[in-house]
């Protein structure tokens, strides 16, 4: 063999030969680390319950969507939907402006039927219903979104509304947005996310209004792809549900005026680049824990950001949290875990032995900056999860010091590593010269 034909084969062993010198190294200073289990949460009492409301009035005819018309992306969505909704979901189908093809107006505004009961997937059924839809008649948002409501009845979890459209309500009374702000004062536990198919100020104002009074989003789909994945997107949100409804509540702008949380689920809307406070006791041998969501139901620059930290009262920060990605594009979430043995300045023991709660500062901040015409009230919905727990920290790792020892450390392994890379090169580049 001449050398151009041996020396791949040779520097592929030099590399084998430098990861067998990391893998020993490693082998010496230690593994990482274990990592905390992941806590299991119980599943919701009741399955997740999604109404779809879907526009099929005149406008829906357009051809403005990759070319096609607005009616056959819509179409092609909920059927791409339906086949990835998961098995426990609860799904419902309601249209407006399906079937009255004449011009009286007072007929043509009560236009609204359900055409999918709100129970178990059905797909072909769903997918049936939906295949035979022509646009046809008026839009009676108002009165779609109102029966919706009663289609998914009341129960201990959310309910959530995916409204559908391409145009606004050409029926009220009753407007839209009252509607949507009388569901919220009823207490019904309901969430409406809108999806706008047409690029027209109006339309987009009053979708924001509706989902702004029920704590959803609001989005413009402007492709086939937008809409299935963002419908996906709302429906898989459906599943993130709580037994108990979160109880709102108003964080003030510095600790000493903050609301004093108890462990639970909370709702706040914070405004673009706020900061809001709130006060968590916890005592000694506790943990807490706290998670934070923004959701992003207006359009905003990428530039953005959520930021929870717990301090103490007089404003040394205690932890800082870190990022919780979901992979969701609509939730910016953070959490952070802190127990009081971390913190030296501990309250002075009662008479009886104990120690006093410590008062947690928790300060929720954001780096949102909204596109221009985007509207800054009501601010942006905040959802606040809060537990005390005993205190239980991570098993302790192999410490691996710090200054000169960790110096050390590394300037041995990589002497290790040098060593055992140059020792096999030198034997198969020894035994290649024998062959």
């Amino acid at each position: 063999m001449d050398l151009t034909t041996l020396r791949p084969v040779i520097t592929k062993r030099r590399s084998t030969a430098v990861l067998l010198g990391l893998l020993a190294a490693t082998a010496l200073i230690g593994p990482p680390p274990a990592a905390a289990d992941d806590e299991t949460t119980e599943p919701p009492a009741e399955p997740p319950k999604v109404e779809l409301v879907l526009d099929v009035s005149g406008s829906m005819r357009a051809r403005d969507i990759d070319g096609r018309s607005r009616i056959s992306v819509a179409q092609q969505a909920f059927n791409e939907v339906v086949d990835a909704l998961p098995d426990e979901t609860q799904l419902g189908i309601r249209v407006l402006g399906a079937t009255y093809r004449g011009k009286d107006k007072k007929k043509g505004c009560q236009d609204t039927q359900q055409i999918v009961p709100v129970g178990p997937v059905d797909r072909a059924g769903a997918k049936a219903a939906v295949a035979t839809l022509r646009p046809t008649g008026f839009t009676p948002v108002g009165l779609a979104l109102r029966s919706a409501a009663q289609d998914l009845g009341t129960g201990a979890t959310a309910r959530r509304i995916v409204l559908i459209t391409d145009g606004e309500d050409t029926c009220a009374p009753p407007d839209p947005c009252e509607v949507a702000r009388e569901l919220a004062a009823q207490g019904t536990r309901l969430v409406v996310d809108t999806l706008g198919l047409a690029p027209d100020e109006k339309v987009r104002r009053q979708l924001l209004c509706i989902a702004g009074a029920t704590g959803g989003t609001y989005t413009a789909a402007q492709s086939a792809d937008e809409l299935s994945g963002r419908i996906k997107q709302l429906v898989d949100r459906a599943r993130d549900t709580y037994t108990a409804t979160p109880t709102v509540v108003g964080g003030a702008a510095e600790c000493a005026n903050a609301p004093l949380l108890a462990p639970g689920v909370y709702t706040d809307r914070e405004a673009f680049s706020e900061h809001r406070w709130y006060r968590v006791p916890v005592r000694e041998g506790q943990e807490l824990r706290a998670s934070v969501s923004v959701g992003l139901d207006r359009p905003v620059n990428p530039d953005y950001g959520v930021l929870l930290r717990a301090t103490a009262p007089d404003g040394r920060e205690l932890v800082r949290g870190v990022d919780a990605g979901s992979g969701r594009t609509d939730v910016i979430s953070a959490g952070l875990r802190w127990s009081a043995a971390e913190d030296a300045a501990t309250p002075t023991p009662e008479p009886g032995g104990t120690r006093p709660a410590r008062t947690v500062c928790l300060v929720v901040s954001n780096a949102f900056a909204p596109r221009p015409g985007t509207e800054a009230t009501p601010g942006m919905p905040v959802e606040l999860t809060v537990d005390v727990v005993a205190a239980s920290p991570a098993p302790d790792g192999p410490d691996l010091g710090r200054g000169w020892t960790l110096l050390l450390l590394l300037t041995l392994a990589g002497l290790l590593t040098g060593l055992v890379a140059g020792l096999l090169t030198r034997w198969w580049v020894a035994t290649w010269r024998e062959n």
